[in-house]
């Protein structure tokens, strides 16, 4: 039976209660694998609910793969309780990198642990809704703290530190205004591309000027510009900065560091419309490897992250229940288009 306690003047909404209920009681172990569980008249009369209420709670839970319908019988737990590590990602956005750390975190894992994914979209304040709906449901919180707004980041800074230390793994970036023994699988923006682009010093010294495409309308730490700027001026390298490449003509003798792919293909299609040569006329440098870079105009040269060792060091840290800070591994890959 579900030990459920409704609470009326609770923040969290009484649909996400009847969820957590089920949730713990598989944790404890008062609901097994293959129990039948209330019906949802059962349930709306027993606790006074409306039955909008337990049909929403109960297809949340059946499109999160906690329990399942079975026509004409009712509805049964097909989570297995006590041992299984439950894991809950939150990321601000799903990309083509994000789902490399996703798919690296359940493989390392393992059978044996059920990864959620949640995504907070750069918003501080739908990261606190997610931590209030999902807290005291999972045994580790792995979360990627990109946000928007400047101003919110001390208040991220509490809501981070609702979550027990020890259950709080923070990825892609550090935030050292953060107490307690969490861990954390780090990039240093500003020194990583300052030493990648160090790194390829001698292929970038046949171009004139290096231009970094940044964008306003899409989150990137700032750090990034830091480091692009330190390393033209300590190289007394002719540079600019530009918020997209649309509507402007590339300039021959330049290397483009972009991180939009919107931004990498308008440059590729300039490069071919104009009959330009990559690699000699222009060059390009992505932001963060993709299969697509690695094949796309026999391969697109990428300073990058290792996002499938952050996916793997991260469950090293929950699997061997450690705590530390990991530096991720950064790195300029050189291809044909610089």
């Amino acid at each position: 039976m579900i030990d459920l306690h409704i609470e009326s003047q609770s923040s969290v909404p009484k649909y996400r209660q009847i969820v957590n209920a089920v949730i713990n009681g598989i944790e404890i172990g008062t609901l097994k694998r293959d129990q039948q569980l209330p019906s949802i008249n059962e349930l709306s009369e027993e606790y006074y609910l409306a039955r909008d209420t337990v049909e929403k709670a109960y297809n949340y839970l059946k499109k999160e793969g906690v329990i399942q319908a079975v026509q004409g019988k009712g509805f049964f737990v097909r989570r297995d309780g006590p041992g299984q590590l439950r894991v809950l990602l939150l990321i601000n956005k799903f990309s083509a990198y994000k789902k490399i750390i996703y798919y690296s975190l359940v493989n390392a894992l393992g059978h044996n642990a059920i990864v959620d994914l949640r995504i907070h979209h750069h918003s501080a304040e739908r990261f606190k809704k997610l931590l209030e709906e999902n807290l005291g449901q999972y045994h580790y919180y792995v979360v990627m703290p990109h946000f928007y707004e400047e101003t919110e980041q001390v208040n991220v800074v509490k809501l981070l530190e609702q979550i027990p230390s020890n259950e709080l793994i923070i990825l892609d970036r550090d935030i050292p205004k953060l107490t307690g023994e969490y861990s954390t699988v780090y990039q240093q923006f500003d020194r990583d591309i300052y030493e990648a682009l160090e790194s390829g010093l001698d292929v970038l010294q046949k171009y004139q000027q290096l231009t970094l495409v940044f964008p306003k309308e899409v989150y990137y730490p700032r750090e990034i510009v830091r480091g692009f700027r330190n390393f033209c001026v300590h190289y007394q390298k002719e540079f600019e900065l530009l918020d997209t490449l649309t509507g402007r003509v590339l300039k021959t003798g330049t290397a483009y560091i972009v991180l939009e792919d919107g931004d990498l293909v308008e440059l590729v299609r300039q490069v071919k419309q104009r009959g330009l040569q990559l690699g000699q006329d222009i060059g390009v440098l992505a932001f963060n490897e993709t299969p697509l870079k690695e094949v796309l105009a026999d391969g697109i040269a990428v300073i990058s992250t290792d996002h499938e060792k952050m996916g793997e060091t991260a469950a090293r840290l929950i699997l061997e229940k450690r705590h530390e800070k990991v530096k991720n591994p950064f790195q300029l890959i050189r291809r044909a288009s610089l």
